[in-house]
């Protein structure tokens, strides 16, 4: 009872929060005279491919970004992070909501890591500024491969050793591990880091199905995008053309990749989880490589 409880009341909460942020957007674009109907369609095929591939968990920066570039939909770069923000807060909240549905998760792993993950990147927008982004990338980057490395070594060593679908949650040392962990990710999720592969690995080795992480860093994503977006919309950073496509498309790219998801084995996720940790560590130390090239 108390879990259906607590259950009923993030989803709630997740709903009320995509009411919420479509009433700040209708809001400021009726207040400003702003059109949502322009390169609607070019938006569109951008959210549902992004995030189709976000729910699948490979993020949406990379992508996001190399999209807006080749179709020009955002030609200010310094427009990049507050429009991709904003265009993706309600795919990643219906993302939250969809998995915490549809996968069987430990309520207060849910919360005591999402809670985690928001008070980290709440500090860490003020103890990370002064950090070196690109040595982070690096030193993320390289763990990153060097996990996917090591879970790649275990399949092949030990293949009948399956990840304990089970288990639902973290308990007990475990759960406070899980806490620290999403609390280092949420400075880093501050800085523009993702958190997707870095929490499929963290289960994954702590030898529970990646299929538990899934709630778990959707949700985080998902509180920590909707308090940023606000401030990018009232400080008039976003760049609107094809923004409502994105949220539109973005929601059924997320309602395909769920499709997807609810339907693979344990083994196939692993495979998923490598490939996504590795292509993570390879984008985040080219960009590192990229940064000192170019600064």
């Amino acid at each position: 009872m108390e879990n259906q409880l607590l259950l009923h009341s993030i989803q709630i909460l997740l709903i009320c929060l995509i009411f919420w942020f479509l009433f700040i957007m209708f809001s400021y674009t009726k207040k400003h005279k702003i059109s949502l109907t322009k390169k609607f369609w070019t938006g569109f095929g951008i959210g549902y491919l992004t995030d189709l591939l976000d729910t699948l968990g490979i993020g949406t920066f990379a992508t996001t970004t190399t999209l807006f570039k080749l179709t020009k939909l955002v030609e200010d770069d310094r427009k990049i992070p507050a429009t991709m923000t904003t265009a993706h807060v309600i795919p990643v909240l219906t993302e939250a909501l969809l998995f915490i549905t549809i996968v069987k998760v430990d309520l207060w792993t849910l919360i005591v890591m999402a809670l985690s993950a928001f008070l980290g990147a709440f500090v860490g927008v003020r103890v990370t500024q002064h950090w070196n982004t690109s040595k982070v990338q690096r030193i993320l980057g390289s763990l990153l491969l060097l996990a996917a490395f090591f879970m790649v070594y275990r399949m092949i060593t030990n293949p009948g050793a399956d990840l304990n679908d089970d288990i639902r949650g973290l308990y007990g040392i475990n759960l406070l591990i899980g806490a620290i962990f999403d609390f280092g990710i949420g400075m880093l999720m501050s800085m523009g880091l993702g958190n997707y592969a870095p929490e499929l690995i963290f289960f994954s080795l702590m030898g529970i199905s990646p299929a538990v992480a899934l709630p778990v860093m959707m949700l985080n994503a998902a509180m920590i995008m909707t308090a940023g977006a606000k401030q990018f919309i009232l400080s008039g950073r976003v760049n609107w053309p094809g923004v409502p496509g994105i949220i539109v498309g973005g929601v059924l790219g997320v309602l395909t990749a769920g499709f997807f998801l609810t339907n693979i084995d344990v083994n196939q996720l692993k495979v998923l989880v490598v490939f996504i940790a590795s292509y993570t560590g390879i984008t985040l130390l080219y960009a590192s490589y990229k940064k000192r090239v170019d600064g």
